[in-house]
């Protein structure tokens, strides 16, 4: 089973002078999550080379087991600080792609050229695409085969309005997840705020906050079985 995981490249919370990235606990779980299960994991992002971390997703608070683990497993640091870059690889080597969130995405991947085709390559050969938090961003502009946004029609989810102003950046961003994917005729619904809230329609698989990680890989995994 091979599962490419794709993390941004951005690192700057638009212009107030703060870092961002991506999330660790978006990532770190269900890396461990899938990796356990046997699963060869690569990861790439828009620029190759070291992935950022979200400073916020580095605090005391936001420890997890997975977390934990990440900042002592040197094997996964290296595949952090050593990502492949997004052009070079390929749909056909992989069983499934999923994207971790944080709020970089917002910035470089939901307008990533290459990101979006190879979304759209996956879901043409139906495999799984996975997502989870602000990760969604990354479907913006995404088409499914019949042109029409991927995913207008189905259901989603993905860190809320409210979400976002809980943590204060509702005027931050460049846009908004449940707005986006609502105006792209996503058939948008959430759990209350930082609840596990995981839907999958056809191939395509969302999360909606960082506590849905987990859920998001072991759907991931058995749409994979």
């Amino acid at each position: 089973m091979n599962v490419l995981f794709v993390l941004t490249s951005h690192d700057e919370l638009g212009d107030t002078g703060k870092k961002t990235g991506f999330w660790i606990e978006e990532f770190a779980a269900p890396y461990y999550t899938l990796l356990d299960k046997g699963a060869t994991i690569t990861v790439a992002t828009p620029k190759g080379g070291k992935a950022p971390i979200d400073p916020s997703s580095d605090t005391e608070d936001n420890q997890t087991e997975d977390t934990k683990r990440f900042k002592q497993d040197q094997n996964a640091q290296q595949v952090i600080n050593n990502t492949k870059k997004l052009s070079e690889v390929s749909a056909e080597d992989f069983d499934a792609v999923f994207y971790p969130g944080g709020h970089g995405p917002l910035w470089d991947l939901a307008g990533d050229k290459t990101s979006i085709k190879l979304i759209e390559t996956f879901n043409e050969q139906d495999k799984p695409v996975a997502f989870v938090c602000h990760a969604p961003a990354a479907l913006k502009s995404v088409k499914g085969t019949d042109g029409q946004p991927l995913v207008k029609g189905k259901k989603v989810t993905g860190f809320t309005n409210s979400e976002e102003e809980a943590v204060q950046l509702t005027d931050v961003v460049p846009f908004l997840v449940e707005d986006m994917l609502k105006e792209n005729g996503g058939i948008y619904s959430k759990a209350a705020d930082w609840n596990v809230h995981v839907l999958q329609d056809g191939n395509l698989i969302t999360g909606q906050n960082p506590a849905s990680s987990s859920k998001v890989a072991e759907t991931l995994y058995a749409a994979l079985k």
